[in-house]
């Protein structure tokens, strides 16, 4: 069937309707995974299975409304990693104490808009001329086009999902496992900490970002914990009464933990330098393009696969996102020559770093896409800038920065997103105006839940580092980050050393890569990959690595059995599939165990029922709860490894995926 010629319905009542559910879910589910991880997955895939096993059930469906629905969808994971790496370290620095529904809904709506719209003109650049594979649009039209896939994989996202959110449910609400298994040691004044966290949901993502990414991330973490801190510690020793575990903690979180920053630094600008000629190429094509259509009357006759939003249209739309922006930038420093200049810097980096991450996204795909390095370097730039127009000690100013900085982390978030799914768009035959009004649609949709999500788990579990200390709280690694620097700007402080260590690292890390490069190797050094190690925390590190150990194990089997490029397809396609139901079951669930979380704290209680029961049973309670903290976090390790062992043979797999061209319905 030629669809890049034939006409079929793509927005749809039940579409708008599924898209716009899709959306909301999968942004409160990757809100928690990436303020718990620091990172989030790309839910393309997902979403375009779901829809397809949704729209099954109805007589007239179409491919092209699939891609659609999943174009809207997966908006609400984008939008949700923007927000999540940047306005919770408002919370961190004070200026906020709850999560402001108007002012995070403006933020992430009219942000997530701006990323749309500044890679239009950028579509047929990155996607039409250039040579760009965007891997997981390419994979996500596969699947579309691989329609009758659609009731497998959605119980394959169901059943890994369950045994997910199971695991959550155990671990955080009956209280069985900790949430990781950890050893702590000193050797003299020296100490580290060696754990793994026990999560299906990281486990998962290593099967995304596979091993490359993994090993980086673990050796970062590696060099942390078991270099940095052991030589810091020896010339720092503990306070007397503070454990081996807690110090390398506090050193980490205070110090060392900022090479990561220093390396996300010259990650970003290097990323930005290496592309110019690319974002200059792009800019001035897309607007060649669109004043041949313009200026070609009526006898020009566009096909319906290149009719993108007009010009015209687009900057309305950035006109009438920019004033709200302005009205939040104006309540925050009360001064409207400041706020245009935000506005101005906003505008600027967030055109720069959407460019950026939609290149990036061209390469990599958009799960390993290095957002929250464009974002740092956004919030170090503006703050400098910042600093010079209301003084270096203003009290709002790293407030004001990290507004900047949300904003264009929204925009370059979606941005990234938005041109896979046109890569997708492009192969299936979709109409890229519908579609980038479809994105626009979703990305308002995952905007509109983000508040409630983040005001949830705030009450139920709180964030590492902000002002009431919390029993159990997500780690919001990246907010930390942006948070630390922002107001190091602004008020000293800042671990330079550590900062220049890390600048040190990401130049020899960058070299490297290049080498690699021009030597054809398949292992790469991407500085941001590192950077993250170094401010994760060392026991998810472990874990993603994990997982990205059992993705190699499967390429190894396929490679035995000389495997053709279908059957490598199809097992990626399982893996990935395996992958989002675990990530989308455990953050579902750790959102849903949020509520009687919060249920309890306002009667003076705590989860996990553990905890309750030995406060009120008969003697044997107590004693099982004793049994369970000495061998809980083992029994838990078992059970991932258990998991992991499930989705090695799982994605083994390679029948049963791929199936021809779906007909269509109509």
């Amino acid at each position: 069937m030629d669809l890049q010629n034939k006409s079929l319905p793509e927005i749809t009542i039940k579409g708008v309707i599924l898209g716009v559910l899709l959306a909301m879910v999968l942004a409160a589910a990757n809100a928690y995974l990436g303020l718990f991880a620091g990172m989030t997955v790309s839910a393309t895939i997902p979403a375009a299975v779901i829809s397809m096993g949704v729209l099954r059930f109805f007589k007239r469906n179409n491919i092209l409304e699939n891609n659609i629905v999943q174009t809207c969808a997966s908006a609400g994971e984008a939008i949700a990693a923007g927000c999540i790496f940047t306005l919770p370290a408002l919370i961190l620095l004070g200026t906020w104490t709850t999560f402001d529904y108007k002012w995070v809904t403006i933020i992430a709506g009219f942000g997530g808009v701006l990323g749309v719209l500044f890679t239009i003109p950028l579509r047929r650049s990155f996607i039409v001329d250039s040579k760009l594979q965007f891997p997981e649009g390419i994979a996500t039209a596969k699947v579309l086009e691989s329609g009758q896939m659609g009731g497998e994989g959605l119980r394959q996202i169901v059943n890994t999902g369950l045994v997910g959110g199971g695991f959550k449910v155990v671990g955080d609400l009956v209280g069985v496992w900790p949430d990781k298994l950890q050893v702590s040691w000193a050797i003299g004044p020296s100490v580290t900490a060696f754990g793994v966290t026990l999560s299906p949901a990281l486990l998962a993502v290593g099967l995304i970002v596979g091993l490359n990414i993994g090993i980086l991330m673990f050796l970062g973490g590696a060099f942390n914990w078991l270099v940095a801190i052991p030589v810091y510690s020896y010339f720092h020793p503990a306070p007397e009464g503070v454990t081996a575990g807690n110090w390398a903690e506090t050193i980490w979180s205070a110090q060392t933990r900022f090479i990561g920053v220093g390396a996300m630094l010259v990650g970003g600008l290097w990323t930005v330098f290496k592309m110019r000629k690319t974002l200059l190429k792009g800019v001035t094509s897309g607007l060649q393009a669109y004043r041949s259509v313009e200026g070609g009357g009526p006898a020009v006759e566009v096909p319906r696969t290149e009719r993108d939003m007009p010009m015209k249209w687009i900057l309305v739309l950035m006109v009438l996102s920019v004033v709200p922006l302005f009205f939040v930038y104006h309540a925050f420093v009360q001064k409207a020559s400041v706020s245009i200049t935000m506005a101005v810097l906003m505008l600027i980096a967030g055109f720069a770093f959407s460019a950026v991450a939609g290149y990036m996204a061209g390469l990599v795909g958009s799960s390993n896409n290095p957002i929250s390095g464009v974002t740092i370097t956004t919030i170090v730039f503006s703050a400098f800038f910042l600093m010079l127009l209301i003084g270096k000690g203003a009290p709002i100013g790293p407030a004001a920065a990290i507004i900047i900085g949300a904003v264009v982390c929204c925009a370059a978030s979606i941005a990234g997103d938005n041109l896979q799914d046109l890569k997708t768009g492009y192969i299936v035959g979709a109409t890229p105006w519908k579609q980038q009004v479809r994105r626009a649609i979703g990305t308002l949709s995952g905007a509109a839940v983000v508040a409630p999500v983040l005001t949830l788990l705030q009450n139920a579990y709180g964030f590492a580092g902000q002002p009431t200390p919390a029993t159990r709280p997500l780690p919001a690694p990246q907010a930390n980050v942006m948070a630390a620097v922002a107001k190091g700007v602004f008020q000293g402080g800042l671990p330079w050393t550590f900062i220049f260590i890390g600048m040190a690292v990401a130049v020899g890390l960058i070299v490297l890569n290049e080498i690699l490069e021009r030597k054809g190797s398949t292992f790469r050094t991407p500085v941001l990959a590192v950077a993250i190690g170094f401010y994760l925390p060392f026991a998810q590190s472990v874990a993603i690595c994990l997982g990205g150990a059992v993705a190699s194990l499967v390429k190894r089997a396929l490679a035995r059995q000389r495997a053709t490029k279908e059957m490598e397809e199809a097992s990626e396609q399982r893996s990935v599939l395996f992958a989002s139901g675990l990530i989308t079951g455990e953050a579902l669930m750790g959102i849903i165990v949020a509520i009687p979380v919060v249920l309890m704290k306002n009667k003076g209680l705590e989860l996990p029922l553990t905890a309750l029961w030995g406060q009120k049973a008969a003697d044997w309670l107590p004693a099982v709860r004793t049994w369970i903290e000495g061998y809980g976090a083992w029994i838990g390790l078992v059970i991932l490894l258990l998991i992991a062992v499930w989705s090695y043979f799982a994605s083994r797999r390679t029948t049963g995926m791929h199936y021809p061209l779906a007909k269509d319905s109509q």
